[in-house]
């Protein structure tokens, strides 16, 4: 019989004292302290070394041991409040076709003809990471250009929005796609202008690739990431913990959480191999279950626990399936798809809100925001909640009336500026002049916005001090200046987005985020000063170490 546990007492351990050059508490007063005692999992006191020896003293009779972190410098625990580890933890054994390994389509077909060389036959080619704008070729390649990798099993070459991307013919073939096929609610199978499968698929047309005993979930969100055996998934997502500690990441927000993903964290949470904390928010298409069950509010323990409701309003950006009912600057022919009728999607928010669920919406497009806000603000209406926390994720291009809005509403946009910096060019091209706008977290923070920041790994890469100096700085990778420099937030508001204000978009305030008394002892050690660090240097800062609950788990 599975068991989880719902306190995890640790064994007694001697007290633990913290120092180091510099200390970032990032509480409400910006204190640097000298040091700080942890006792088990937890802050027990914050100040000089002194007085964390009399602090120890009174609270265990094992002598304190110091830990001195010499140059470096501490941070709490950074709080990733939106990615998809099993998703990341499966990229990691795919093929990497990103713009540092290929600018052309044909240097792509010759990564994935090198990976099929070394697969074994029949098995699978997957390759993940191309932005077709960042192609020398601007555009997508077809499933004839991957015929030319194989033509006797499936390859899949996933876009770097994560919400789509190219099969070769045979996908095609096995799963009975034709050019009559119709599209999938919240998908699509792209077509030529004669009506022949070009090869590229859209979220919900992802369906086809999971076979028969993947996860299907309909119009109710993309189809991430594909089927593997149960063991395998197991190691794709303790792979993926690794990944996020070498990043100082220490609490994940799970934002895409079907039945599969929950079983995969039960295994981890049962072995002892769950290092990072993790809080999950279900798919819509589990609200009826969630409601059934009584999982009214947060449930769980402090390495796992249930959160909120994931929903989708709208496609993605990169992939040009965000709703822009009048078409994209780049192919007027593409409107991109709401995943819900307005008035369906207003009626599943307020079923959410009215048992005290938080709701966490993808929703990217000014039309794709109105109706979320409009939503959330009938819920609040019918049911006031001055601290409902209802969250948007992503919320790349809302209007400067629909941020003031959702100040009012006490909303949580949750950006990743990684998304701007990797193709902020690319939104320009696609939806023109207002894309310079996108994630406008000046305009948020100066509205009395929260600003919070995450990774969405894998569409970026769980590393936050690369998202923080994008948040700072708005300069792409190419080195372009997106939109004017007051889009931009401070350093110590990109710190805490990814820490405090994060762990406020979780709920989880009141144990994380910030290095206090009462709260766990989870924090990064790093190389050098963010505060000292000219930004376009910030994303080259290092974590050397990462704590979780008192405990190193991660060492460079």
């Amino acid at each position: 019989m599975r068991k989880l546990a719902f306190t995890q007492a640790p064994a007694p351990a001697a007290p633990q004292i913290i120092t180091a050059a510099r200390i970032h508490a990032l509480d409400a007063a910006g204190t640097t302290p000298e040091a700080f005692l942890v006792l088990g999992d937890r802050i027990a006191h914050v100040g000089d070394i002194d007085a964390c020896r009399a602090a120890a003293a009174e609270v265990s009779a094992l002598p304190a041991e110091l830990v001195e972190l010499g140059d470096a410098v501490v941070v709490p625990g950074f709080i990733d409040a939106h990615a998809h580890p099993l998703m990341l933890g499966q990229m990691m054994s795919w093929v990497d076709c990103g713009p540092e390994r290929a600018g052309s389509i044909p240097e792509i077909i010759e990564l994935l003809r090198q990976a099929a060389r070394e697969l074994p036959a029949g098995r699978p080619i997957r390759g993940y990471g191309y932005e077709q704008r960042n192609l020398a070729e601007r555009r997508h390649p077809t499933r004839f250009e991957l015929d030319e990798v194989a033509t006797d099993r499936e390859v899949y070459l996933m876009n770097a929005s994560g919400h789509g991307g190219v099969v070769n013919s045979y996908t095609f073939e096995l799963h009975g796609v034709t050019r009559d096929t119709p599209n999938p609610k919240g998908g699509e199978f792209f077509r030529d202008a004669d009506g022949e499968l070009t090869g590229e698929l859209s979220d919900a047309a992802c369906n086809v690739l999971t076979g028969l005993e993947g996860v299907k979930i309909g119009h109710h969100g993309p189809n991430f990431h594909l089927a593997d055996e149960p063991e395998e998934h197991r190691r794709q997502l303790a792979a993926a913990q690794e990944n996020f500690l070498a990043g100082g990441v220490t609490t994940i927000g799970d934002a895409q959480v079907s039945r599969r993903e929950f079983d995969m964290y039960l295994r981890l949470a049962e072995a002892g191999d769950l290092k990072v904390r993790v809080s999950m928010y279900l798919l819509s298409h589990l609200l009826d279950e969630a409601i059934e069950m009584g999982l009214h509010g947060q449930f769980g323990n402090e390495h796992l626990s249930f959160a909120g409701i994931k929903f989708y309003s709208d496609g993605t950006l990169g992939g040009w399936t965000a709703y822009f009912p009048d078409g994209y600057v780049g192919d007027p022919c593409r409107t991109g798809q709401l995943y819900h009728e307005p008035r369906d999607y207003a009626e599943l928010i307020k079923r959410a809100h009215r048992v005290g669920l938080q709701t966490a919406t993808h929703s990217q497009s000014p039309t794709a925001l109105e109706m979320v806000i409009g939503a959330i603000e009938e819920a609040l209406a019918e049911r006031p909640d001055a601290d409902a926390r209802h969250r948007i994720e992503h919320c790349g291009l809302p209007t400067p009336e629909q941020i003031e809005r959702m100040a009012r509403a006490g909303i949580y946009p949750v950006n990743q500026p990684q998304h701007h910096y990797n193709w902020g060019e690319g939104v320009e091209q696609a939806i023109g002049t207002p894309g310079e706008r996108f994630n406008p977290l000046g305009e948020f923070e100066r509205a009395g916005v929260p600003v919070t920041i995450s990774s969405d790994a894998p569409v970026a890469d769980p590393r936050p001090m690369e998202a923080i100096q994008a948040a700072v700085s708005r300069i792409t990778r190419r080195g372009t200046q997106l939109g004017p420099e007051e889009l931009a937030v401070s350093l110590d508001t990109a710190l805490r987005a990814h820490t405090i204000t994060a762990a406020r978009a979780l709920g989880r305030e009141d144990e994380l985020g910030s290095i206090e008394p009462g709260k766990r002892a989870d924090f990064a050690v790093l190389d050098r000063d963010p505060r000292t660090t000219p930004v376009p240097e910030l994303s080259g800062i290092t974590v050397t170490q990462t704590w979780v609950g008192g405990e190193r788990v991660y060492a460079r």
